[in-house]
C-alpha cells in the first residue's frame, strides 16, 4: 500500500467499517473488455461479502465468464473545504474517509441454508436490530433471488485521518471540526482519537 500510515489491520476496526457502511460496490469483468461496477446492499458474513441479486442480469453474466471480482466500500467522513487550511490553498482541500478494498471470488448461491442465513444476515443489517419476519424457503421472493459471495483474497483497509501530519495541524483540524458541528465532523474527531485531544 502505498500510504501505509493510513492501513487498518485491526481486525476489529475492519469489521466495525464493514457492519457500518451499508452499500458496496461490486466489479466484475464485461463482455466488452470494460470493468462493470454495481452499487449492491451488502452483509459481511463469516468473513466475506454477501449481496443478493436477481435471477439474471450482467453481473451475474460477468461473473458466470470469469469470477475474480473487486469490492470496494467507503464511508465519508468529514471534508475539509479551502477555508480550513490557514493558506487557503485550494489544493489542500481534503476529503477524510474509512475504506475497504477486496479482491476475490465471486460464486452464485441460488438456494439452501447459506442463502437463507445470509438473507437474514442482509436484512438484519439493513433494519438495525428492529424486528422482523424471518426469511425463509417459503418467503414471498425467495425463488426470485439469489446471492452472490465474494471470498477475500487480498483485503486493503485504511482509514485517511490526517495521519503523518504533526499533532499540532491534527489538533487545529480537529477543534475546527468540532467548532464547526456537523455530526460527519463529530464521528471524525472520535476516529482521529487520542492524538487530537
Amino acid at each position: 500500500m502505498r500510504r501505509a500510515k493510513c492501513e487498518i489491520t485491526d481486525e476489529r476496526e475492519i469489521k466495525r467499517i464493514l457492519n457500518t457502511a451499508t452499500v458496496g460496490r461490486i466489479a466484475t469483468m464485461g463482455s466488452d473488455g470494460y470493468p462493470y461496477i454495481t452499487p449492491v446492499n451488502f452483509v459481511f458474513h463469516e468473513g466475506a461479502v454477501f449481496f443478493h441479486s436477481a435471477l439474471a442480469g450482467e453481473k451475474l453474466d460477468n461473473i458466470a465468464k470469469d469470477s475474480r471480482v473487486c469490492f470496494e466500500v467507503d464511508i465519508p467522513l468529514a471534508y475539509l473545504e479551502v477555508g480550513f487550511n490557514p493558506e487557503k490553498n485550494p489544493c489542500r482541500a481534503h476529503q477524510f474517509y474509512h475504506s475497504v478494498v477486496i479482491r476475490g471470488k465471486a460464486r452464485i448461491i441460488d438456494n439452501g441454508e447459506l442463502k437463507t442465513q445470509v438473507l437474514n444476515a442482509l436484512v438484519g443489517k439493513h433494519e438495525e436490530n428492529r424486528e422482523f419476519q424471518p426469511v425463509t424457503e417459503d418467503s414471498s421472493g425467495y425463488n426470485r433471488c439469489c446471492v452472490i459471495e465474494v471470498k477475500p483474497e487480498r483485503m486493503t483497509v485504511k482509514s485517511d485521518l490526517g495521519q503523518g501530519k504533526s499533532q499540532e495541524y491534527r489538533r487545529l483540524i480537529a477543534e475546527r471540526l468540532a467548532k464547526r458541528g456537523l455530526p460527519v465532523d463529530l464521528e471524525t474527531i472520535k476516529a482521529m482519537g487520542d492524538e487530537t485531544s
